[in-house]
């Protein structure tokens, strides 16, 4: 990254501050967006092969871009970007500010899950689609979608729910049930994200990153309910894991 002069530094933050953003993405000279994720701490549950030179990247679902440009941080040889929700009714000017800041060659692309087609987006030898999945009203089409844009590998980070049951079961949230946020439907349990995967065309499946202990997800849960206001309960039925799957 380029060194900056106070003035340029004092620019990118007042731009920053103009902008809501979701990911925390280092533009260096110690200026980081004031993401709500903790990106990176996600990022290391992914468990990305550390070089993806050669490699296409689709990243659905992109938000600010963090994953799209930690891949081409990565050597990907080509990324494309996608989004329709968040981009539609939230905006897209962080994406925009941080490409343009890093003077990447990320390709992006509005468009709804549900429109993924090989006609429209090509085929993608890894496919992100990370935290996506349960804000869909249907998941397992949305896998169907997802599979056939994918040639080589997908990398899925999801919510999970209903962990007391080694069977596949999905959890169906109405309204604001889950987090305060209407736009979550499902919570799949992870035995549920692999079949549903292993239904859509995936021959193998790995859980990367697996649900928390139970204490974990109280001491989170009272900080969620402290900080956020957030149901206590709900989040200690939940957790997030890591899938990988290969065609």
């Amino acid at each position: 990254m380029d060194m900056m002069n106070e003035t340029e530094i004092s620019i990118l933050k007042q731009q920053i501050a103009s902008i809501q953003w979701y990911h925390s993405i280092d533009l260096g000279n110690g200026v980081i967006t004031p993401g709500g994720e903790n990106s990176a701490k996600k990022l290391r549950r992914l468990k990305l092969p550390e070089s993806l030179a050669g490699q296409t990247v689709l990243d659905v679902g992109a938000w600010d871009g963090f994953f799209s440009f930690e891949a081409e941080k990565r050597h990907a040889k080509r990324i494309l970007a996608t989004d329709s929700f968040v981009w539609r009714e939230i905006g897209k000017a962080g994406f925009d500010l941080v490409k343009k800041h890093l003077k990447s060659q990320v390709e992006e692309m509005e468009i709804d899950v549900l429109e993924l087609s090989p006609d429209k987006v090509g085929t993608w030898d890894i496919v992100f689609f990370l935290g996506v999945l349960y804000h869909m009203q249907h998941p397992l089409l949305a896998l169907q979608k997802v599979a056939s844009v994918t040639k080589g590998m997908l990398i899925v980070e999801t919510l999970v729910d209903m962990l007391m049951y080694t069977r596949p079961a999905i959890a169906f949230y109405q309204g604001v049930e889950l987090s305060n946020d209407f736009t979550n439907w499902v919570g799949p349990n992870p035995a549920a994200v692999e079949a549903m995967l292993k239904t859509v065309g995936f021959k193998k499946t790995q859980v990367v990153s697996e649900v928390r202990s139970l204490l974990f997800r109280i001491c989170r849960s009272a900080w969620y309910k402290y900080k956020r206001k957030e149901p206590f309960w709900s989040a200690v039925r939940t957790d997030r894991i890591v899938v990988h799957a290969w065609k």
